[in-house]
């Protein structure tokens, strides 16, 4: 039986499977759907995966205690992606134990393709719906306050500086000579372990203001891109949606 097509935008999907063959064959299928869909073999390979790859779906097909075990890793690091788990296990205990694990959707093999295709779209649109409603983060830039649906955040007039430039750049994004610039650092003086430091912190305080995740999305070879709507405000001004200042 031929997958068919899926009428949703095009996901990011990563395989995780020991198998090759498997692996590949899943890989294929998910392709065939539309889907731009990477294998990989291992919670390891997965994690230099992530690093280049915005992921939007995961499927799991490792048995055991493993495989659970890279699902609750993977949804408490990426707690807005979509997990499937494909197991042989058919017992009600294993499938509790696979939703418990952060799992979206626990499919026994073998499953149809039909039903496979149906059930990645049937969770991509609740993902979708996400991503059609972010949520508008306001930075104060004299109060120097992050603010969204969670509430009020501090930043500093660095972490402001390196906001207002994404905003300001194309598609909201900043390689790391211009972050350097931003912060007035040479290579030297702030290094990209410093530079990643730097965006982790950041990260967080858009999440708790109430931004969506992903909030700045490491750019392989270039920099890094901020994720999330954001208006600048000036007490002096009225608000404006990517205001620039």
């Amino acid at each position: 039986m031929s997958p068919t097509h899926s009428a949703l935008t095009p996901l990011k999907i990563v395989v995780v499977d020991e198998n090759v063959y498997l692996r590949n064959a899943t890989v294929d299928v998910l392709r065939h759907m539309g889907h731009d869909a990477h294998g990989v073999a291992s919670g390891d390979a997965l994690d230099h995966e992530i690093e280049t790859f915005a992921l939007d779906f995961l499927v799991i097909d490792i048995p055991g205690a493993k495989g659970l075990s890279l699902a609750r890793r993977m949804r408490a690091s990426l707690p807005d992606i979509g997990i499937f788990i494909l197991a042989a296990q058919i017992r009600v205990d294993d499938k509790v134990a696979g939703y418990q694990s952060g799992a979206d959707c626990y499919l026994t093999k073998p499953v149809s393709l039909q039903e496979f295709g149906a059930a990645i779209d049937a969770v991509a649109r609740r993902l979708r719906r996400v991503e059609l409603k972010p949520s508008v983060i306001t930075l104060n830039l004299v109060s120097l306050q992050l603010s969204g649906p969670l509430g009020a955040v501090d930043v500093s007039k660095r972490e402001s500086s390196i906001l207002r430039a994404f905003s300001a750049a194309e598609e909201q994004l900043l390689d790391t000579a211009q972050i350097q610039l931003v912060v007035g650092k040479s290579s030297d003086e702030f290094s990209k372990a410093t530079l990643e430091v730097q965006i982790v912190r950041l990260r967080k305080k858009l999440e708790a203001a109430g931004a969506a995740t992903p909030t700045i999305k490491s750019v392989r070879s270039v920099g890094y891109q901020l994720c999330v709507p954001l208006a600048l405000l000036h007490p002096t001004q009225p608000l404006q949606g990517h205001q620039h200042v």
